[in-house]
């Protein structure tokens, strides 16, 4: 048996790991923090549960993408799901107006075209483009060699605002329908169109809430591996990858313990993974190329634990702007901040008539927070706190103005920036979603699975896309290179027939 060390347990080590465990390697995770999971895990305070990365789910329901992995993974009985509103499981306000996304490609179009009657054969030549690009990827389809690679080509290289213009007539329509981009964090001009249709495809098919949390899902897949032999390690933070001449052997922990390996696989940052590596393998040219990758904007986090029975379940997410577009709420300064926000409930039991829970997401610079980068967590100091608690408010001001008299049933309040994320998951800078895809870079921008270390893989966001879908099929291109991926779409199928 070879053995495989994956370093990170976040949702791509995890699902690496069973799926080379299926295939008879010898895999051991090794986790630095306490707890497994990366942006799955979830924390509790003062009795009530919160979701820090990953808050809904989708493409869940039965002989659906991700429903179809979860059952090859062994995970689709152990994680219970909460369905959101298939009537408008995503609400975007906007200009005074709420539209909401709808499941389904004829419950969608019907929706959208009762505010733009005029565009409803526009709306079907947009959704027809969106079904046409997720299907054009095998791997999002999970059909092997069924790759539309000019399709897939395309609109990897044309922006979302560029082929939404060409497609949809109506100004605003074309502002609601880039409503949800803060799940990927798109940027005009830059983020491709391909990244738009995966997110639009997986969760219009079906949108889900994780009961009880989203480490729920970090767990099952932990007891998965184990079934097939493999195992999770908290507590070993590994510090160095060692190479040979010619290969990666092994790596090494904080706590001086060294785990031999026949291929080592990264579920980090591609900068943290570099940072690991002191072997001339890695060449100068190929460690700038990738700490020069520009990264997605980080986030600001306002957890809400609610008053018992103080405020009924929400079983939607709410996008709300200032503006009147979602487009460039990045681009902010100490007045504008916050351009937009998105608002959810944590689901903690099936079908909730009160939340018990939720959180407040809104965009933010690392500059922000970059005077306090050599401190802690927990040690950052009352200048810290007080800078999160005015941005706490001015983010609470904003959603009272569409939730009104949310301030009053609000028992504790707690935040996070993004240097809370970058602690707790290595990325860089703590962006939201890792590298950038940026079309003005071309093949640039892209982070490929392999490196210059023949037995060196890398798995996570930063690899294939970002979100739940993106990462879970990224882990096929990932282990493909080990195993094949004609051997994986077959176990896939096989498992669902």
């Amino acid at each position: 048996m070879k053995k495989v060390v994956i370093i990170g347990s976040g949702l791509g080590g995890l699902t690496c790991g069973v799926i080379l465990a299926k295939n008879g390697y010898d895999v051991t995770i090794l986790e630095q923090a306490t707890q497994l999971g990366g942006c799955l895990q979830c924390f509790t305070r003062h009795g009530v549960r919160f979701e820090t990365g990953m808050h809904f789910i989708g493409s869940a329901d039965k002989d659906q993408t991700l429903e179809r992995f979860a059952r090859y993974l062994g995970t689709s009985e152990r994680v219970r799901l909460s369905r959101l509103d298939p009537k408008g499981y995503d609400v975007v306000s906007l200009q005074g107006q709420q539209f909401r996304f709808a499941n389904g490609k004829e419950a969608f179009i019907e929706e959208m075209a009762a505010s733009f009657p005029m565009e409803r054969e526009n709306l079907y030549r947009y959704f027809s483009l969106v079904e046409q690009v997720a299907n054009a990827s095998s791997l999002h389809s999970l059909r092997h060699a069924e790759n539309d690679q000019a399709l897939n080509t395309e609109f990897q290289l044309r922006s979302i605002n560029e082929v939404l213009d060409e497609v949809i007539g109506d100004p605003l329509l074309r502002q609601v329908l880039v409503g949800n981009l803060p799940l990927y964090a798109a940027e005009k001009d830059k983020t491709p169109f391909s990244t738009h249709a995966f997110i639009m495809d997986f969760y219009n098919q079906s949108a889900f809430r994780i009961i009880g949390g989203s480490d729920s899902m970090a767990k099952a897949l932990a007891e998965s591996l184990k079934e097939e032999g493999g195992r999770v390690i908290t507590r070993q933070r590994v510090t160095e990858i060692v190479c040979d001449e010619m290969k990666a052997v092994g790596v090494k922990t904080a706590t001086d313990d060294y785990y031999p390996a026949d291929i080592v696989i990264s579920d980090t940052h591609p900068a943290r993974t570099l940072e690991m590596v002191t072997s001339p393998l890695l060449r100068p040219a190929y460690r700038h190329r990738i700490t020069s990758l520009r990264n997605t904007i980080g986030g600001f986090s306002v957890y809400l634990h609610f008053k018992p029975e103080a405020v009924p379940y929400m079983n939607y997410n709410f996008y709300g702007y200032s503006q009147s577009s979602p487009w460039n709420c990045e681009h902010y300064d100490e007045q504008s901040w916050p351009k937009g926000y998105l608002y959810m409930h944590f689901c903690h039991q099936e079908n909730p008539r009160f939340a018990e829970s939720g959180v407040i997401l809104s965009y933010m610079h690392y500059d922000e927070v970059m005077r306090w980068e050599g401190t802690k967590v927990g040690h950052r100091g009352d200048d810290y706190e007080q800078f999160k608690q005015q941005k706490a408010e001015r983010l609470l001001d904003a959603v009272e103005r569409d939730f009104p008299g949310l301030r009053g049933k609000i028992a504790h309040v707690y935040t996070s920036t993004p240097l809370t994320y970058r602690d707790y998951t290595g990325t860089e800078q703590g962006s939201m979603y890792g590298i950038a895809k940026d079309i003005t870079m071309g093949p640039a921008a892209r982070v490929h699975h392999r490196t210059k270390i023949p037995n060196l893989l890398l798995t996570g966001q930063n690899v294939n896309s970002h979100g739940v879908l993106g990462v879970m099929v990224g882990t096929v291109v990932t282990c493909s290179e080990l195993i094949g991926s004609e051997t994986i779409f077959n176990q896939i199928k096989a498992c669902n027939e």
